[in-house]
């Protein structure tokens, strides 16, 4: 297989709420704590909470959840990205490229693959 789910992120409007909810319900600490984007490491998979009205990003209802596939190259995420409608441009954020793309369904999907550096 070429890719592989790795993460999924729900839009929340109140942060600490959101992190008190899911600690209980995963029965687990937060791993990674901010006021815009906190993570949840649940066994390799990484849930999200984005408080998507901190960096005034408008959601609809439907569209909080965006699951997101990371293949192994950028040549791979090209290739699956052709043909797609596309939400998000290809972008190299940190050590990944990141796209999204819409679905079959008119849902948006995020798609990213490692940044290759060169070891000099």
């Amino acid at each position: 297989m070429l890719c592989r789910i790795y993460s999924m992120y729900l839009c929340v409007h109140d942060m600490s709420r959101a992190i008190s909810f899911y600690e209980q319900f995963l029965q687990q600490p937060v791993t990674i704590r901010d006021d815009i984007y906190s993570v949840f490491d649940i066994d390799g998979f990484r849930l999200g909470l984005f408080a998507y009205q901190k960096v005034n990003e408008e959601h609809l209802f439907g569209s909080n959840c965006l699951p997101s596939f990371e293949f192994e190259s950028l040549e791979v995420l090209k290739k699956q990205m052709e043909g797609k409608t596309i939400r998000f441009p290809l972008t190299q954020i940190k050590d990944n490229w990141v796209a999204e793309i819409i679905d079959s369904e008119g849902n948006p999907i995020e798609c990213t693959a490692p940044v290759i550096r060169s070891i000099s």
